[in-house]
């Protein structure tokens, strides 16, 4: 390491500690029960105070750190100060020791984009909380559960939740630290909660084993609460052995480069810019690849559309054959940007 590190180097590292601060917000505020929910556009689209609180503590921690970055969140929040036990101004000492790739060692300040998912998968957030604190052992035998079962669904939806930050350079996503904030809860009480992976393209992905899904399986993974009749029929072109459905695109990502899926379906455009530049990033270092359904690069800079208008399929390998295999139909219905 040189005595001065890269700019993109100490960003990195300083979202690998703002992100644990994130995922340390989410499980404070979901042990509280007050989760504050507000809906967006509808009631798959919410907004609780875990994202509030979340995304003001990653943007205020990078911005007071790196002020002339541009970081673009997902939530759409009044601007305030900030309180002062939200800023997280540690960093990964471990990051900060490695070699910037030779590609990025210029980058200057200005020339990088944040993009930021303060709480991916809010809907299984919300409906896990409701799991944990307001189903009480009375109103379990109506649903034939046991309070054993119900709290299993609560912990499965909490898999789904994650905390992204992405780094974008010329318009590439570069860049990204993902956070799930209730990795390992199947330990129990007592377990320390939480991983932080992380990645940067030419340099490696780190805090996870990459796995692959056996060759001759073909298992997709898909949205769990934003189907359509056009999502269902991508997926089902791609004759998977299996179909998982799952909340939150950090999460599929992360099914991905743990052997648990071979692709990522999502004939739509209900994802946005925040939700895919941090998994791109790490899925990219690791041989993997993002894309609309044209097989078409999506673009992270400052001034793209938000959106993913063209739906997003991702793979970590044989990216070709499943946009091979999209439907007519679904490429007439998504336009590529």
């Amino acid at each position: 390491m040189s005595g001065n590190p890269a700019v993109v180097m100490r960003l990195v590292a300083s979202a690998y500690s703002v992100a644990e601060k994130a995922g340390s917000i989410v499980r404070k505020v979901l042990h509280s029960g007050e989760l504050g929910i507000v809906e967006k556009t509808g009631a798959n689209d919410l907004q609780t105070l875990a994202d509030r609180l979340a995304q003001q503590s990653i943007c205020a921690s990078l911005s007071r750190r790196f002020p002339k970055i541009t970081i673009i969140g997902e939530e759409d929040l009044p601007a305030e100060e900030v309180k002062e036990e939200l800023i997280e101004s540690g960093h990964s000492e471990e990051i900060l020791q490695r070699t910037c790739p030779a590609e990025y060692s210029g980058a200057k300040e200005e020339e990088l984009v944040v993009w930021v998912d303060p709480l991916d998968g809010t809907k299984e957030y919300t409906e896990a909380s409701k799991c944990l604190h307001h189903q009480t052992e009375a109103q379990i035998p109506s649903k034939g559960l046991d309070p054993s079962q119900v709290q299993s669904t609560a912990l499965w939806l909490l898999d789904n939740v994650t905390v992204l930050i992405g780094i974008a350079y010329e318009g590439r996503a570069i860049a990204g630290v993902i956070n799930q904030p209730f990795y390992n809860y199947q330990l129990g009480a007592g377990a320390q909660l939480g991983r932080t992976m992380w990645g940067m393209i030419g340099l490696g992905a780190f805090g996870f084993q990459l796995q692959e899904v056996p060759g001759d399986k073909k298992i997709v993974t898909t949205t769990r609460s934003h189907s359509n009749k056009l999502v269902t029929d991508c997926v089902d072109a791609m004759e998977p052995h299996e179909v998982i459905r799952v909340g939150g695109a950090g999460n599929k990502i992360i099914q991905l480069i743990e052997g648990k899926a071979s692709a990522y379906v999502f004939a739509s455009p209900g994802c946005k810019k925040w939700d895919t530049c941090a998994p791109e990033a790490i899925l990219h270092t690791v041989g993997g690849k993002l894309t609309d359904m044209h097989g078409n690069a999506y673009r992270y800079n400052a001034d793209v559309k938000h959106m993913n208008s063209a739906g997003v399929l991702a793979t970590l390998r044989n990216h070709e054959y499943y946009v091979n295999r999209v439907p007519q139909s679904v490429l007439q219905a998504l336009k590529s940007d």
